[in-house]
C-alpha cells in the first residue's frame, strides 16, 4: 500500500484557508451596518480594506522569507495564532482608525497562510499532483466565503457584530491544536508509510540545489512570471470578497442580515473551479504534456471564462448576476490554483515560500490600489445616484484582467522553464 497521508495534510491546509477566509470575509458582510453605526462612506471603507491588503502585502513578503527559514510547521502556528487575535480585536473598535489598525494586524497574519500551505505542498507532492492539492485547499478559500454568508449574519442578529468577530476568531485556535498534533514532514512523520514517502520524493531534483539568495530571486523572468499574475489578477478577489455583498445589496436590495442563499451559492461554485483548474492541469501532465504546457493553456482558459462577467452590467435579476460572477470566480479560483503552482514547478523547495511571499506582496499592492480606485469610482457614481453603473464599470477591469495577465506571463517567458543556477 503506497499510503495516503498526504491527503490529510491537504485537509489540514483547507481548514486552515477555510478559517483564513471567513475571518477577512466577515467585515464586508457587516459594512452596512458598521457604515450605518459608524457613518462610513465608500472611500472610508475602501481605506479600511487598504489597510488589511497593505499590511498583508508586507506581511507576505516577511513570512515568504521567515518560512523558508524556520519550516511550514512552526511558520504556519505563528501565522494563525496572529490572525485569531486580530480578527477577535475587532469587537474593540469604535471608529474607523481602530477598524483600520485591526485590519492590518489581521492581515499581518494571515499572509503566511499561503507562503506555508504552498511550501508544504511542495514537501508533501510530487509535481504532477500539486496543483490538485494546491486546488483543493485553495478551495477553502471558498467555503470560507461560503459559509460566511450564513453563519456571520445569523451571529449578528442573535449577538450582535461584535460576537460575530470574536466567535469566528477563535476558531483558528482549534485548529492550531490539530495542526501541532497531527503535522510534521514527510521524512519525520511515523503515520507515512516507505512506499508513500518514495512517491512523494519522486520528482525530487536529481542533484543537489544551492541555496538562492532572497535578492537574487528577482533576476529570475520566473520570479517575474509569478509577480504579474498575482498583481493583475489578486485585486480581482478581493473586490469579491470585499464589495460583491455590498453590490447585492444596493443593486439588488439583498439584505445582509439574513444569511444569504445567493453568495453561499457563489462562493460554493467557485470550489468546484479551484478543484477542477488544478485536477485539468495535472490531467494534461499525465497524458505526457510538458508540465509549462499543461499550466499555460490551462490559465489561457480560465482568463477567457473571467470575460463573461462584463456582461453583468446588463444584469436585471440577481440570480443573472450570480451565474455570471460565479463563472467569473471560479475561474480565478482555477487561475490561482495553477499560478501558485508554477512557483514549486520552476524554483527548488528552499525558495518557494519566498518567491510565494514576493508574488503575494505584488498580489496585494494591487490590492491596495486597486480598493482606492473603487471606492473612488463607487463615491462618484453615488453622487449621481448611479452606483450599479459604478459597479459596471469594476467588472469590466474583472473581465479582462486574467487575459491581460496571461499575456505578460507569455511575453516575460514563453516555456516557464525550471530556474537554473
Amino acid at each position: 500500500m503506497k499510503g495516503n497521508y498526504r491527503w490529510v495534510v491537504v485537509a489540514l491546509l483547507f481548514f486552515a484557508t477555510t478559517i483564513n477566509y471567513l475571518d477577512r470575509q466577515v467585515i464586508g458582510l457587516l459594512k452596512p451596518t458598521l457604515e450605518k453605526e459608524l457613518n462610513w462612506s465608500e472611500t472610508d471603507y475602501s481605506f479600511i480594506v487598504m489597510c488589511f491588503t497593505a499590511s498583508y502585502a508586507i506581511g507576505l513578503l516577511a513570512f515568504g522569507k521567515v518560512i523558508d527559514k524556520i519550516g511550514s510547521k512552526m511558520g504556519y502556528a505563528i501565522s494563525i495564532v496572529i490572525w485569531s487575535f486580530a480578527a477577535m480585536a475587532h469587537a474593540l473598535a469604535k471608529t474607523s482608525f481602530g477598524f483600520g489598525a485591526a485590519r492590518a494586524a489581521l492581515g499581518a497574519g494571515e499572509a503566511g497562510n499561503f507562503p506555508a500551505a504552498i511550501k508544504t505542498v511542495a514537501e508533501w507532492f510530487p509535481k504532477r499532483e500539486r496543483a490538485l492539492a494546491t486546488g483543493i485547499f485553495n478551495s477553502g478559500a471558498n467555503i470560507g466565503a461560503m459559509v460566511a454568508p450564513i453563519m456571520v449574519p445569523w451571529i449578528l442578529g442573535a449577538y450582535g457584530w461584535q460576537e460575530a468577530f470574536i466567535i469566528t476568531g477563535a476558531i483558528g485556535f482549534i485548529w492550531l491544536a490539530l495542526w501541532w498534533w497531527f503535522y510534521e514532514v514527510p521524512a519525520k512523520h511515523k503515520s507515512v508509510t516507505t512506499e508513500e514517502l518514495a512517491h512523494i520524493q519522486s520528482e525530487e531534483e536529481k542533484s543537489e540545489v544551492a541555496p538562492i539568495a532572497w535578492s537574487k530571486l528577482f533576476g529570475y523572468r520566473q520570479t517575474w512570471v509569478f509577480i504579474v499574475g498575482k498583481f493583475f489578477t489578486d485585486p480581482i478577489w478581493w473586490f469579491f470578497l470585499f464589495w460583491l455583498p455590498s453590490y447585492f445589496s444596493t443593486t439588488f436590495a439583498l439584505d445582509l442580515k439574513k444569511p444569504s442563499l445567493h453568495l453561499a451559492i457563489l462562493f460554493t461554485c467557485t470550489s468546484i473551479g479551484s478543484i477542477g483548474g488544478g485536477y485539468i492541469s495535472g490531467y494534461f501532465i499525465k497524458k505526457g504534456w510538458p508540465v509549462y504546457k499543461a499550466r499555460k493553456y490551462s490559465m489561457f482558459f480560465f482568463a477567457l471564462c473571467a470575460v463573461p462577467i462584463i456582461g453583468a452590467r446588463w444584469a436585471t435579476d440577481i440570480w443573472h448576476a450570480v451565474f455570471l460572477i460565479s463563472i467569473a470566480a471560479s475561474a480565478h479560483q482555477a487561475w490561482s490554483a495553477n499560478i501558485f503552482t508554477t512557483v514549486s514547478d520552476m524554483f527548488p523547495k528552499h525558495a518557494v515560500s519566498s518567491v510565494v511571499g514576493i508574488g503575494g506582496l505584488a498580489g496585494s499592492l494591487g490590492g491596495v490600489i486597486f480598493p482606492y480606485i473603487i471606492g473612488v469610482i463607487l463615491d462618484s457614481y453615488k453622487a449621481d445616484q448611479a452606483l450599479s453603473a459604478g459597479y459596471n464599470v469594476i467588472f469590466v477591469a474583472c473581465g479582462c484582467a486574467y487575459l491581460f495577465a496571461w499575456l505578460l506571463i507569455h511575453f516575460i517567458s514563453p516555456q516557464m522553464k525550471a530556474v537554473r543556477h
